[in-house]
């Protein structure tokens, strides 16, 4: 059995007179009932990374081990452990990440997905397009791929920017993005396969919402007269991109983001309660308080084509 550590925000404590507890990331307590393990042992092996695995020699001498901490790791309690995993067992791409948009935004979300174990490097709007019209891309070809795909605008979209990059996910390619429209940032839900949100989706979903739809979309096209628009401070920037490493690391298992802070299980386990789940939430955060509101958002279906016109008797 591979060995394991407690996940992101789990802990285990002792309580007196009663054994061991589990705080889950939700901050529930769940009394533990360890059997036939003794308390000590299973919490050297939660507490210790170098801890034998339950099937190596030192550990098959304490019945019931093996069955605890594999009932710790299907509950989501515990996630794998990988010491020294050579980077070439990673699949081509997998650890790669593309970044494209403003530095304000792209540099500190650099910093961060480096710190998480990922291989962030710029890009080009011409990459993009190349990688979703070339034949490898139609093909799926994971060769030239990049895991996931960022774009950070500190400003609105231009009409068509993203048309392109709306492709990716169909192509096995995340796609994460963010903009800017005065003193928002909208933070869009990734999108993992086809089918998710795509900024298209967006558009149109805002559109519908507000009535002021003919204005809003005047300012998407540009050449208007705008008074000073360096809004974004460098606290607003660690802000919005940790909201987007925090979307592209909490999904690592849907991505294939190998080597990310975040784990399988917590992709698996979806939001927390009353939390809506990342691939349907809009995020609107406000600079001028650095608070975050979360908006529901689903795909726009495709228009059904027109019946053929009749025949005039």
């Amino acid at each position: 059995m591979t060995r394991s550590r407690l996940a992101p925000g789990v802990a285990v404590v002792t309580v007196p007179g009663r054994g061991p507890a589990v705080r889950t990331a939700d901050g529930e307590f769940l009394h533990v009932a360890t059997g036939e393990v003794p308390e000590p042992v299973l919490l050297e092996h939660l507490a210790d990374a170098d801890a034998p695995a339950p099937d190596d020699t030192g550990a098959r001498a304490v019945p019931g081990l093996g069955a605890l901490l594999g009932a710790f790791a299907a509950a989501g309690y515990t996630v794998p452990e990988h010491h020294g995993r050579p980077a070439d067992l990673d699949p081509p791409g997998s650890r790669t990440v593309w970044l494209l948009g403003d530095g304000l935004l792209t540099a500190p979300l650099a910093d961060r997905l480096r710190e998480a174990g990922a291989e962030p490097r710029a890009a080009a709007p011409e990459e993009v397009t190349a990688l979703v019209r070339s034949d490898a891309g139609r093909t799926g070809s994971a060769g030239g791929r990049p895991a996931a795909v960022v774009w950070c605008l500190d400003g609105p979209v231009p009409p068509g920017l993203w048309d392109d990059a709306d492709r990716l996910p169909a192509l096995g390619t995340a796609w994460l993005r963010c903009h800017r429209e005065g003193w928002q940032v909208w933070v869009e839900p990734p999108a993992l396969t086809a089918g998710d949100v795509t900024s298209a989706h967006v558009r149109l979903r805002r559109l519908a919402a507000t009535p002021a739809h003919r204005e809003l979309a005047a300012y998407w096209s540009g050449g208007g007269v705008a008074g000073d628009d360096r809004l974004t401070s460098p606290a607003a920037a660690a802000l919005v991109t940790a909201l987007l490493a925090d979307d592209l690391t909490g999904l690592t298992g849907l991505t294939g983001l190998t080597g990310l802070a975040g784990s399988a299980a917590r992709a698996a386990a979806g939001p927390a309660p009353g939390a809506l789940p990342a691939r349907r939430r809009l995020r609107r955060v406000d600079l001028r308080g650095l608070t975050v509101t979360e908006h529901p958002v689903l795909p726009v279906p495709d228009v059904a084509p027109l019946p053929p016109p009749r025949d005039a008797a």
